[in-house]
This record gives C-alpha cells, structure tokens and sequence, in this order.
C-alpha cells in the first residue's frame, strides 16, 4: 500500500543522474505487511527519506534516552530527536548505547553505533538486529 499527501512528484534524468522535483509534498509512506518501510518527508528546502522503524521501537528508545540523559518530562524526545541537541556527549551516546543492547538483547557493532545521531537512527538500527537475531 502507498500513500500520498501531496500534489506532484517529478524525475528527470540529467546525463547518468536523476534528479527530482518534489512539490506540495508532505508525506509519502511504502507499507510493507502492516509495516512503514519507507517515508518522504519534506521540510523547508530540503527532503528527507528514511526507512521508517516499528512505533513501539521508537517509544522505547526515547524512553532509554530521557532516563539516560536524565530529561525533565515536559523535554519533546521524538524519532526526530538528535542526541547532540538533547544534551548528550560522545559519553552519554555510549551508555545509551548499552542500555540499548541490554534492553533489547542485541550486540551494537562500533561502526553502527557511530552511524547513530537520532533517536530514530537507533530505534531503524534496533529493528534491523532485532530481525537479523530472529532470522
């Protein structure tokens, strides 16, 4: 199933490269077997795409966030969220990590965990091991 939330899409290719002409657009998402697998967000002058993470994945990363970084209540943790800008230091990212590897049972390599930056970063990067443990 694909939805759309916008006006146009465009593409067009230019010598090898494609190049893309997104107007009106807000929201696009691929579901996959109940799942969100891909979404097109777009934000004043720039386009984001991301492989989207399950809900309760994401509720439960920001959760390990806020306790680790020890976050007052009315402080937003979205998806969105950046570690940096919630006050975390390269310190504080590592035992977030750990506590994520406890939590969800699984071993974060050192080249993924310094390719995470968002909360949804993590919360993609749980799913992924999670599935790759179960498989």
């Amino acid at each position: 199933m694909a939805s759309l939330a916008g006006s146009s899409i465009s593409m067009q290719p230019r010598q090898t490269l494609a190049t893309s002409r997104v107007s009106g657009l807000k929201l696009v998402s691929f579901v996959n077997r109940g799942r969100s697998s891909l979404s097109f967000r777009l934000r004043p002058d720039r386009l984001r795409i991301s492989c989207a993470a399950k809900p309760e994945t994401v509720d439960k990363v920001c959760e390990i966030v806020r306790k680790q970084l020890a976050l007052p209540s009315d402080k937003a943790v979205t998806g969105e969220s950046k570690f940096a800008e919630l006050g975390a230091d390269s310190l504080d990212t590592v035992e977030i990590v750990m506590g994520l590897e406890e939590e969800f049972g699984i071993t974060v390599e050192e080249d993924n965990a310094q390719s995470i930056s968002t909360v949804h970063d993590a919360a993609e990067l749980i799913d992924k091991l999670c599935g790759e443990k179960s498989a």
